[in-house]
């Protein structure tokens, strides 16, 4: 067994993970987590990172997830919105130096891409495309095999399509996949039908037989399946994992979102493409941040 650290960066909370690795399975050792301060400086977070890394030994490498955007190649977090006090921080840099062991960083889709992809349901697959539908609606793309960033670390940024020329907002933008497709954009369409509710308490409703609340995630799933023919169409992947709302909710977006998949792509890209819920949960973040480190190694 090989031993990993990763750490999770996000603007609720960050984590520090210790696992270990063999044969493409991991087994969590520990993990300590605590709740962000977005006033806080960026190098005081790294130092509570050190100072909990600094109590292991004999572990390979590093793995950082974060949000983008960040530069990936050269190991710099540029400026997340959800972060505003982290600006151009070369946190590879610093923690490599001060560990001695090769550190990686991705975005965090990114990372959550390769961890579906070598640990969940994008296992053995070469062509596969995560996609987040949480707070927002992102991509990581497995092509030929391997991990696509794009030039400037951006490739996957699908929620800021526009798919109608008004709709609900998300990313910025009325009409956008991340305005349909997400935690919010539920919310958003909720409140076109008339209901001021969280995605999950329309859910709750629809499973309940609320035909507003389905109707509402129905469209969702409509929008969902445009998207996914677009995707299916212009990459021809063999897999396609959707995380969080989708993985909870899958029974009440799926019917709408095959119906517009049928209509929307072709039946060469569509018919040997599955569409799948993601595997990992709610550990999700804590195997994104350990597969960095293994698939920078690799």
């Amino acid at each position: 067994m090989e031993k990993y650290i990763g750490i999770d960066i996000g603007g609720t909370k960050c984590a520090v993970i210790v696992g270990e690795y063999c044969d493409g399975q991991f087994k969590i050792i520990s993990r300590t987590a605590f709740s962000t301060d977005v006033d806080e400086e960026p190098i005081s977070i790294i130092e509570k990172f050190s100072e909990i890394i600094s109590k292991e030994n004999g572990f390979k490498a590093i793995g950082i997830s974060c949000g983008g955007p960040l530069d990936s190649k050269s190991g710099i977090v540029i400026c997340p919105p959800n972060l505003p006090k982290w600006i151009n921080v070369p946190i590879v840099e610093i923690l490599s130096s001060r560990f001695g062991v090769p550190v990686f960083l991705q975005n965090d889709a990114n990372a959550c891409a390769l961890a579906e992809w070598k640990l969940g349901a994008g296992k053995g697959t070469e062509n596969m495309i995560f996609l987040t539908f949480g707070t927002g609606f992102g991509a990581g793309l497995i092509l030929d095999g391997r991990l696509y960033v794009g030039t400037s670390d951006m490739a996957g940024e699908v929620g800021h399509v526009r798919l109608t020329e008004d709709g609900p907002e998300g990313y910025g933008k009325k009409g956008s996949v991340e305005g349909y497709c997400s935690g919010g954009g539920i919310k958003n369409i909720g409140r076109i039908f008339g209901i001021d509710k969280t995605a999950k308490e329309i859910a709750e409703a629809a499973k309940s037989g609320d035909g507003k609340a389905k109707e509402i995630y129905a469209t969702s799933g409509k929008y969902l399946g445009r998207m996914l023919a677009l995707l299916m169409d212009i990459l021809n992947p063999e897999c396609i994992v959707i995380g969080s709302v989708f993985a909870r909710s899958e029974d009440l977006l799926r019917p709408s979102m095959e119906e517009e998949i049928r209509k929307e792509a072709l039946s060469y890209t569509a018919d040997c493409c599955e569409v799948r819920p993601a595997l990992l949960g709610d550990e999700i973040g804590d195997y994104a941040a350990l597969i960095t480190a293994v698939y920078g190694m690799q």
